[in-house]
């Protein structure tokens, strides 16, 4: 096991080293209030095109997450948030963090 700074969470490579060490500096990457909703909009989008596709079966709405997915959270970051959005360095914990994200705005941990 690799020691970790543990104020940052960083491993010595300088990456996160576990996805609760990470969610900070995503929610940090998200401070623009106009960003986080557009993110939320389109992880609820997400989720929309997965139920269509489970009673469909039409694999379109499969092809179509991603679309939707990204092409609102890339919006909400080249245009309010103006920055790069971590899921070019953090594939999986961006995308973990973009579920958290919107299961805390709907349940109402996080304000929207």
């Amino acid at each position: 096991m690799t020691a970790r700074d543990p104020q940052t969470g960083r491993d010595p490579g300088g990456r996160y080293a576990s996805f609760s060490a990470f969610y900070p500096y995503y929610i940090h990457e998200h401070s623009n209030r106009t960003c986080r909703r557009i993110h939320v909009v389109g992880t609820g989008l997400v989720i929309a095109a997965f139920l269509a596709f489970c009673v469909t079966l039409n694999a379109w709405w499969l092809l179509a997450m991603p679309v939707v997915g990204y092409g609102f959270a890339w919006v909400g970051h080249f245009f309010f948030e103006k920055n790069r959005p971590a899921t070019f360095q953090y594939p999986l914990w961006s995308l973990m963090g973009d579920f958290r994200l919107f299961f805390e705005t709907v349940s109402g941990r996080r304000k929207f």
